[in-house]
C-alpha cells in the first residue's frame, strides 16, 4: 500500500520506484533462503543440534552449547532461518530432559542476532548495508565477527550468570543419534563451502549464493518445488514495498535536512557522537524496526565513506534486536515455534534482553572504534 501511494500521490514515478528497489538485497535473499531450505532437508539442523547436545552433558553445558550454535549457524545461515529449524529441537530436548524452557528460547533468539552482526549474510539488515556501502564480505566480517564473537561470549556469560544456579547440575542423557542424509548432506556442504569461499573471494554476494542454490538444485536432479515453497515470498515483497516507499520519504528532502541538522551531534569521531548515534540506532530499531532504521540512516552514512560507520549501523541496529521480544523477527519466530510448550512472555524476556543489550553495547562499540583504529 505505501508503494502503491508513492506513485498516486506523486512522489515517485513508477520507473522510478522499480530503480529504487534494491536487487541485490532481494537476489541475496532469496538465495540465501533457498540454500538454508536444502541444508534444513539434508538434516543438518538435527545433526548439529544432536551432536551439540551429546557433547555439553549438564543442563548449563546444553545453554552454552544452544547459545554458541545459534550464534555461529546465524552468522552464515541468515537468524531468522536458523530460529525457524532450531527452535522445534530445543524445546524437543528441553521437554525430554524436563528443563525450564525460558532460558534455552531467550537464549536460541538473543545468540541468534548476535552472531548474525559478524557477516553481511547474517540478517537482513546487513544484507541492505552490503549493497548500500559496496564494502566487501570480508572488508566487513574483518570487523563486525570479531565484535559478534565478543557480543556472543558476553551474552553467554550472562546467560550462565542469570539461569545456571537454577538449571542445576544433573547428568543429561545423551539423545538418540539423528543419522543424516549422508550423500545429500556432503553435496549441500560443498555447496555452502564453496558459497562461504566465493563471500570471502570478493566474488558478488547475490550471485555467489545464487550459485551454490543453482549448483544443488542441478545435482538434486529433482523438482526443486519443495526448496521453493519454503522461500518466504511475502518478506520479499515486504522489502521490494519498503525499498520503495523509504525512496519515496528521501524524495521529500526531509531525511537529508534531518541528517545534516543532527550532523555536529552525529559524529563517529568523538565519544558523545558515537554515543548519540547508538542510542539514536537503538531507538530507531525499536520504534520502525531495524530494517527500516538502517535504509533511512544510509544516506547519512555514506557521507562518512568508512568501514566503522557502516558496520557501527549494522551491529547496533542488530544488538537493538534483542531489547524486547519484539525487537527483531528472529525473537517472535522463537516466542511462536514455541508456542504449546513456553509462552514466552514480554516482561520474561525484558529481564534478560534489556542488561544483555546495555552490557554488549557498553563494551563492543569502544571495542568496534578501538578495532578500526587498530586496523586503519
Amino acid at each position: 500500500l505505501g508503494a502503491f501511494l508513492m506513485v498516486v500521490v506523486g512522489a515517485l514515478t513508477p520507473a522510478q520506484t522499480y530503480a529504487a528497489i534494491d536487487g541485490d538485497t532481494i537476489l541475496l535473499l532469496f538465495a540465501m533462503m533457498g540454500l538454508v531450505a536444502y541444508v534444513e532437508r539434508a538434516g543438518f539442523f538435527e545433526w548439529a543440534a544432536g551432536h551439540a547436545i551429546r557433547r555439553a552433558r549438564t543442563p548449563r553445558g546444553l545453554l552454552v552449547a544452544v547459545s554458541l550454535l545459534s550464534g555461529v549457524l546465524s552468522a552464515f545461515l541468515v537468524n531468522d532461518t536458523v530460529c525457524v529449524f532450531l527452535t522445534p529441537l530445543v524445546v524437543l530436548t528441553g521437554q525430554k530432559a524436563r528443563l525450564p524452557l525460558g532460558p534455552y528460547l531467550i537464549a536460541t533468539a538473543t545468540s541468534a542476532n548476535l552472531g548474525s552482526a559478524a557477516t553481511l549474510v547474517g540478517n537482513p539488515q546487513n544484507m541492505i548495508i552490503g549493497g548500500q556501502s559496496g564494502l566487501s564480505f570480508a572488508a566487513f566480517a574483518g570487523l563486525a565477527a570479531p565484535a559478534a564473537a565478543l557480543a556472543l561470549a558476553l551474552n553467554t556469560g550472562l546467560l550462565l550468570l542469570y539461569y545456571g544456579r537454577a538449571l542445576g547440575a544433573a547428568t543429561l542423557e545423551p539423545p538418540a543419534t539423528t543419522r543424516p542424509h549422508g550423500p545429500r548432506l556432503a553435496r549441500v556442504g560443498l555447496a555452502v563451502v564453496g558459497v562461504i569461499f566465493a563471500f570471502f573471494s570478493g566474488a558478488h554476494l547475490g550471485y555467489a549464493a545464487l550459485g551454490g542454490l543453482v549448483a544443488l538444485i542441478v545435482a538434486e536432479r529433482s523438482d526443486p518445488q519443495e526448496i521453493f515453497a519454503r522461500i518466504d515470498w511475502p518478506l520479499l515483497v515486504f522489502f521490494a514495498g519498503l525499498f520503495v516507499v523509504v525512496a519515496g520519504l528521501a524524495a521529500t528532502g526531509l531525511v537529508d535536512a534531518a541528517w545534516q541538522a543532527a550532523g555536529p551531534w552525529l559524529s563517529h569521531g568523538s565519544a558523545s557522537g558515537l554515543a548519540a548515534l547508538t542510542a539514536l540506532y537503538v531507538a530507531g530499531s525499536n520504534l520502525v524496526s531495524n530494517v527500516p532504521m538502517v535504509l533511512l540512516a544510509a544516506p547519512g552514512v555514506a557521507a562518512e565513506d568508512s568501514v566503522l560507520a557502516w558496520v557501527l549501523l549494522g551491529f547496533v541496529t542488530t544488538v537493538a534486536g534483542n531489547l524486547t521480544l519484539i525487537g527483531s523477527v528472529a525473537n517472535i519466530i522463537v516466542a511462536e515455534k514455541a508456542r504449546g510448550a513456553h509462552e514466552l512472555g514480554f516482561l520474561e524476556y525484558l529481564r534478560f534482553g534489556l542488561v544483555s543489550t546495555l552490557l554488549v553495547l557498553a563494551v563492543c562499540v569502544p571495542a568496534l572504534v578501538l578495532l578500526a583504529r587498530l586496523g586503519g
